[in-house]
């Protein structure tokens, strides 16, 4: 099943601003991209899905290099059963911790089917778009290594896992992001009527990423945007 694609990178697309912003940034490289959309069944996935192809769109028509979206499933009812990031109920709001919006074994399970579909195909690297200020476990050097090893114990192809923004700050990845159509991503756990509600946890996080960066945030928010934003 084996087919060459050895110039090819795998991104993990969420559809927020730094996998789309990565996805951009490795077109402009010269690399041909192929991203990889993982659905689990989670609260906002159809929403965020649809802003996903609706990025990459944009990219198609300036980018040729690009091939079109892997959509993966991997259902996790029965492993978050009862979580809010399936029920919608009481999801983190723009005063919670970053620790509030961890989702267990996140990492872990985006990469491993993307991982093995690359592998089939003969792609050897798969990127993600973690940051310098990632505070989770699942987004460390010594994460990425081990994952790396198990991937590679068995049979096929070696794969590597590339993180070009490990040591940037959100501000070097919106600086990066700055010609790219950012108010088609989507970066909300509690969507109101299609669009960001302006009130969750992701959302301050989105506010905060356009102030940083210093320029406007073209996002349009069910509800007024929050002072708590965190900056």
């Amino acid at each position: 099943m084996i087919q060459a694609e050895q110039s090819t990178v795998g991104v993990m697309l969420s559809g927020g601003l730094d996998s789309s912003i990565l996805a951009g940034y490795l077109l402009e490289s010269g690399r041909r991209v192929r991203p990889f959309y993982v659905r689990s069944g989670l609260y906002w996935e159809a929403i965020e899905l649809a802003a996903a192809r609706r990025f990459l769109d944009q990219l198609a028509a300036r980018f040729a290099s690009l091939d079109p979206l892997v959509v993966l499933d991997l259902p996790l009812a029965d492993v978050y059963e009862g979580h809010w990031s399936l029920t919608g109920n009481n999801p983190p709001d723009d005063a919670s911790s970053d620790d509030a919006v961890y989702l267990p074994g996140r990492n872990a399970l985006l990469l491993l089917k993307a991982s093995l579909w690359c592998q089939l195909r003969g792609i050897p690297t798969l990127a993600i778009g973690v940051l310098a200020t990632n505070p989770f476990a699942d987004a460390t050097p010594d994460f990425f290594q081990a994952f790396e090893a198990v991937v590679n114990a068995g049979a096929g192809p070696r794969l590597s896992v590339l993180r070009p923004f490990a040591g940037w700050t959100k501000r070097q990845v919106m600086e990066q992001g700055k010609a790219l159509p950012l108010e088609l991503t989507f970066s909300c756990i509690a969507p109101a009527a299609g669009m960001h509600c302006g009130k969750c946890n992701k959302c301050a996080e989105r506010q905060a990423a356009f102030r940083v960066a210093g320029r406007p945030d073209p996002t349009v928010y069910a509800k007024p945007r929050s002072a708590a934003a965190r900056s």
